[in-house]
């Protein structure tokens, strides 16, 4: 394998690799609001060579009511079967796009990939709207790859439990960030959840404030400083990310990684999981930002 992309890459830098067959493509496009929207997009027109990854169905497991988040990670056994059928093993680079500037299902298929150990994968820096910026070529119709085997090597120290949470937010060592609007981790216009609010301790660090204006990641010296910023004395290894059901948060992960920060870890079920039993506690209003 040539350079291997773990981060990001830029359209430019994919377009040379559409049709080598030692490059994965995965389509994440999807909408929260209407979930079979992202893949009738992708049969309309993707990115060639790309096959799509529905969040729900490929990327998520089955939520248990009362116990889990929306959208709980996968069994093993059920990703290495996806992932296989993407033509996923250890020899190939695989990218990830969508059109929420990484922030849906590209940054968990990102994140799930490194999890089981496989490194060689990149979101598409500006998503599906760069690569049509650009006017580079496209395809219609749906996809598929040849069968491969792909191998999980799990990395469960990336995860964190609600147990963990409970114990890291009344530790000064460690640090928890809540990447929803700020208006959400406030508990204002809570429109998902059932509950409103946040996780107490947490610092308020909405995934936007990655991006530019023009939906691109900030370069990387601006990460740098932001992130220091938020992070202070505390090493990113020490840090837990949370959102709604656990995705969107990941766009921090992926931006400390790039900026050479280090990796925060992941609290998969996020608040949706935190709020299944009424007995955690919960705050709203202005805390840490």
């Amino acid at each position: 394998m040539e350079k291997k992309y773990t981060t990001l890459i830029q359209a430019g830098e994919l377009l040379p690799h559409i049709d080598d067959p030692a490059w994965v493509l995965l389509d994440c496009r999807f909408s929260l609001a209407d979930t079979g929207r992202g893949e009738r997009d992708y049969q309309e027109s993707h990115i060639p060579g790309a096959v799509y990854a529905h969040l729900d169905r490929d990327i998520s497991g089955e939520v248990v009511k009362g116990k889990t988040g929306r959208h709980p990670l996968p069994t093993i056994e059920k990703t290495v079967d996806i992932f296989s059928k993407f033509g996923i093993d250890e020899n190939v680079q695989v990218v990830a796009y969508d059109d929420a500037c990484g922030a849906l299902a590209a940054v968990r298929a990102w994140w799930m990939l490194r999890w089981l150990g496989h490194d060689a994968v990149a979101v598409l820096d500006g998503g599906w709207q760069a690569w049509q910026k650009e006017g580079f070529p496209v395809h219609s119709g749906t996809e598929t790859r040849q069968h491969k085997v792909f191998i999980a090597r799990p990395r469960n120290d990336m995860l964190v439990t609600t147990e963990d949470v409970e114990r890291m937010r009344e530790d000064p060592s460690y640090l928890i960030l809540d990447a929803r609007a700020r208006e959400r981790y406030r508990g204002e216009n809570e429109t998902i959840d059932p509950v409103a609010g946040h996780i107490p301790g947490a610092v308020s660090v909405p995934y936007s404030s990655n991006l530019s204006t023009q939906g691109y990641f900030r370069p990387v010296d601006e990460l740098r400083r932001h992130y220091q910023r938020v992070l202070s004395d505390i090493p990113a290894e020490r840090s837990t990310v949370y959102c709604g059901s656990g995705v969107t948060s990941i766009h921090n992960i992926l931006a400390m990684l790039h900026a050479g920060m280090g990796e925060s870890k992941l609290y998969a079920g996020s608040w949706s999981e935190w709020i299944t039993d009424p007995e955690r506690p919960v705050s709203a209003g202005k805390e840490r930002v």
